[in-house]
């Protein structure tokens, strides 16, 4: 396991921190980073920091080769594609293969029980976006081994992302400054992703874990809605909060990651959802499949099994099981439907936001099911478990703490554009951006953000439920 929430706040990241200040080259300050970063994924994946490792080397000389050999250049890059995938597919998806090859063929091949590095998804496409950039001519094939390293192991987005492409952050790698702005509004936003982490996604993933793992005796449509709309706030604050924690960190020592995410649950189609949603990984499918598949650019038909490809793989990038899978296919069914009969377009905007968050509720539904049937059964009871007896509503008020209700407020209202809007108060403020009224408004943000680290502290430190859904991934 990484480090747990608190030997990070208390002893890792303030000593990295403290050393990276105080370090005064750039170079050095970059050795600090990898040494750092690498400890950190050692610590709990001690064999696999090994190959990440190798990762590293295998795509930074794979660059260097298609750099040089203009009439090879294809073959290097399919040589790094066939490695990158080939080292996912063994770890990540051997015994999933296995188990589909068993169910099919009803034959019994052992599984071979590999353990999943953490992180993998995540500098896997990192490292393939790279090469695939050098290949495209985007970006300089980087000579310095130790600077692809850095790219790849930076400890921030490591684990859990955001995918952050090499030439979004190249020219930082070696050359950026220390500035006591941005390592304040780092700080900040890092806190606030971590209360968002702390206070709504394990609140709201206590009670989704709960209603998912109930007798399915105990789950009517009050129980399944309850398990639905709290896994719905759980993998959304969960996420975030970790993206927010990676962005925040990222400013802290000098780099600028992309924002993941743009208040998905306000869109009014599954088309805009995905602008919004995850936009690293999206991103990465649009440019480095979506678009070489030949994007809308060959037909109606062609276009239509492209999305389909895409959503298949997005399915199954997140997780070795068909609730994923289906997952996936769902959003792309949606999204093509979308495409063809844009009634989105022609409905109000409260009736299509509300259709978008109940296909991504249900969508949510089955992928955090542990398997198609159960993803189908609890499905079901949220249109028909009408079934109100003693059992079912007494484990459903079990749920309704009242620090579950509060949270759950706070969920909805964090899933509401508000940053939006201050920022428009804030450029209305003629003259007074950093003085006045906006400079008293920023100082009582950083109070509160030192309140809300100190509570999130007390609530680690007494609680060992701090599950971060994408570790996995």
């Amino acid at each position: 396991m990484i480090f747990s929430s608190l030997e990070f706040l208390c002893v890792f990241l303030p000593v990295v921190f403290a050393l990276y200040c105080v370090i005064p080259s750039l170079k050095a300050k970059n050795a600090l980073l990898i040494v750092a970063s690498l400890f950190f994924y050692a610590y709990g994946e001690p064999v696999y920091v090994l190959l990440m490792i190798f990762s590293a080397i295998v795509n930074y000389a794979m660059a260097r080769l298609i750099d040089r050999g203009q009439r090879a250049k294809k073959v290097f890059l399919v040589v790094d594609i066939v490695l990158n995938l080939g080292m996912l597919a063994v770890f990540k998806y051997a015994d999933f293969a296995v188990d589909t090859v068993n169910r099919v063929l009803s034959v019994k091949i052992p599984q071979p029980g590999i353990t999943l590095p953490i992180g993998i998804s995540f500098f896997t496409f990192q490292a393939l976006s790279y090469v695939i950039d050098v290949y495209w001519e985007k970006v300089e094939a980087q000579k310095s081994f130790w600077n692809i390293l850095l790219y790849i192991s930076f400890f921030p987005q490591l684990i859990a992302g955001p995918i952050v492409k090499y030439r979004d952050i190249n020219e930082a790698i070696t050359n950026r400054s220390m500035d006591a702005d941005e390592i304040a509004r780092g700080l900040r936003r890092f806190i606030c992703g971590l209360g968002k982490k702390v206070l709504i996604a394990n609140t709201a993933g206590l009670a989704a874990d709960h209603v998912f793992a109930a007798a399915h005796s105990k789950v009517n449509i009050v129980v399944a809605w309850i398990g639905a709309i709290a896994y719905l706030m759980q993998i959304y604050y969960d996420f975030s909060g970790y993206s927010d924690m990676a962005i925040g960190l990222g400013h802290m020592f000098g780099f600028h990651f992309k924002e993941n995410f743009q208040y998905p649950y306000g869109a009014d189609s599954i088309q805009e959802f995905w602008r919004r949603w995850h936009i690293s990984l999206s991103t990465w499918f649009k440019e480095y499949l979506y678009i070489p598949l030949g994007g809308n650019r060959k037909g109606t038909a062609r276009t239509c099994l492209n999305r389909i490809i895409v959503f298949f793989f997005t399915g199954l990038w997140h997780g070795a099981n068909w609730t994923f899978v289906i997952w996936g296919l769902w959003h792309g069914a949606f999204l093509l439907l979308e495409t063809y009969i844009p009634f989105t377009k022609k409905v109000p905007k409260v009736i299509a936001r509300i259709y978008t968050l109940l296909v991504v509720c249900i969508g949510f539904v089955m992928f955090r099911a542990d398997s198609l049937t159960d993803g189908v059964f609890m499905i079901g009871r949220m249109f028909t478990g009408f079934s109100f007896d003693t059992a079912s509503m007494s484990f459903a008020m079990q749920q309704l703490t009242p620090w579950f209700l509060a949270m759950m407020v706070a969920a909805v209202l964090g899933a509401a554009p508000i940053r939006k809007y201050v920022d428009c108060v804030r450029q209305n403020i003629a003259g007074e951006e950093l003085t006045g009224r906006w400079k008293n408004v920023q100082i009582l943000l950083y109070v509160l953000s030192g309140v809300l680290l100190v509570w999130c502290m007390i609530r680690l430190s007494g609680s060992t439920y701090n599950p971060f859904i994408y570790f996995r991934f």
